[in-house]
């Protein structure tokens, strides 16, 4: 069993509040197995009797026929479950007064289940939880539908700390591993590249890709959001906008594609949990830039699998898993921008941009942060600091370095730790 303790403290911590319980994420993260046996065993555990943990998984043939609904002939008419067949069967569930735990999975697929959930929540004796895959229908639908009794926690693919909870190797050849493999739990389980390789490569091909293209009613052959795919998969860390991508089609490909249609498949890829989009933030200013952005993938290792293993950039990869731990920890996270006014050969004042990795933000707490491969000179170190040191306010500034630099602090009073002890320890950024 792979622990995934920070998402089972977050149930945890959610139980009996008066709220649905919503898991989301990307498709294969874990979110079935963190409800149905994660959260089921601690319910057990924690002395709830079996019978009053009801579990239903709304993609099972076996759940579906419980009630008289046929996956099947669903999934090919692209029906959604009958609700009154779903809410007769809980009502037969339910025998007494105690609490009785409500565990549904894939709940997109019951016909109006806002207004069902809605309607679980005025019964005091159901804690209800469940999982959707997309964003659309879940994430949105948690401050819409549910207007305010919904409780969201995202889930993503396995951080480093949890995959290397079942690697036996060095952590060296473990970070080499999850930057290539990512992170989806039964990748993990594969002992081969070639196996995980193939899973990883149909995967995205055969569920996400396909997922979208029949979630949005698109063409089975529709080449652009493959190819936009391509571009984003291509170019990870770097800065890019919908009109830079219109240019890159006609250049690259030969296709002419508007800025309206890119930005709209953009926010499909997202509401897939695919990819994440990150803002500029002008420090000094205090206000957005809205273009170009940044786009990371929630997983290294569809995002390896969709270039065909090519282009497995060091430094941008280690850039990817810092985004998703800092996502992981709950913090918000933005590109920082601050100006550096400098004078050419004949003495003309400029004004030129530096950029600050991350900024991460959660309540009253802020970091400045620097992704550096490797600062194997003082000149190097001096270069990747050198947009910390123009930030005047009092926040922490961090470079996390690959390697083994021993952490400390820098003349400049900037924390220079290195990604191993920054992803094992929950608690890193406050060292």
């Amino acid at each position: 069993m792979i622990k995934r303790d920070y998402y089972l403290q977050e149930l945890i911590n959610r139980k009996h509040n008066s709220l649905i319980k919503v898991i989301t994420g990307m498709r294969r993260c874990g979110k079935s197995y963190l409800l149905n046996i994660i959260f089921y065993d601690h319910l057990i555990k924690s002395g709830v009797s079996s019978d009053h943990i009801i579990r239903f998984a709304f993609d099972s043939a076996d759940d579906l026929n419980k009630i008289g609904e046929d996956l099947l002939g669903i999934s090919e008419n692209n029906e959604k479950v009958d609700p009154k067949k779903f809410i007769e069967y809980i009502n037969k569930q339910l025998k007494d007064s105690e609490v009785y735990y409500l565990l549904l999975d894939e709940v997109q697929n019951l016909g109006g289940f806002e207004s069902v959930l809605n309607g679980y929540l005025r019964k005091s004796n159901l804690d209800i939880y469940v999982t959707g895959s997309n964003a659309k229908f879940l994430s949105k639908d948690v401050i819409t539908e549910f207007a305010g009794r919904g409780d969201e926690i995202n889930m993503l693919p396995l951080s480093f700390a949890e995959f290397m909870t079942n690697f036996t190797r060095e952590k060296s050849e473990g970070l080499q591993e999850y930057m290539t493999y990512g992170g989806l739990p039964f990748v993990t389980l594969l002992s081969t590249p070639e196996q995980k390789f193939a899973y990883l490569k149909n995967l995205f091909e055969e569920t996400y890709l396909t997922d979208i293209k029949k979630r949005y009613k698109l063409r089975k052959n529709n080449a652009e959001i493959d190819e936009l795919l391509n571009i984003l998969s291509s170019s990870i860390g770097s800065f890019t906008n919908p009109t830079k991508l219109s240019n890159t089609f006609q250049s690259l490909k030969n296709k002419s594609i508007t800025r309206n249609t890119i930005e709209k498949y953009i926010e499909y890829i997202k509401d897939s949990f695919l990819i994440d989009e990150v803002r500029q933030y002008d420090i000094k200013g205090k206000k957005y830039i809205n273009s170009p952005r940044k786009y990371y993938f929630s997983d290294l290792g569809l995002r390896n699998a969709r270039i065909n293993f090519r282009q497995l950039e060091e430094s941008h990869s280690m850039e990817n898993i810092i985004f998703n731990e800092l996502k992981l920890r709950g913090f918000n996270v933005d590109i920082g921008i601050v100006e550096q006014r400098i004078k050419d050969n004949k003495g003309n004042e400029q004004r030129k941009k530096l950029e600050i990795d991350f900024v991460a933000n959660k309540g009253y707490n802020r970091y400045y942060i620097q992704s550096a491969l490797a600062m194997p000179t003082l000149k190097k170190e001096q270069q990747e600091q050198r947009s910390l040191i123009k930030i005047n306010d009092s926040f922490k500034k961090i470079i996390i370095t690959g390697g083994f630099t021993p952490q400390h602090y820098n003349d400049n009073g900037i924390l220079i730790i290195n990604i191993y002890d920054f992803l094992l320890n929950p608690n890193s950024l406050n060292l």
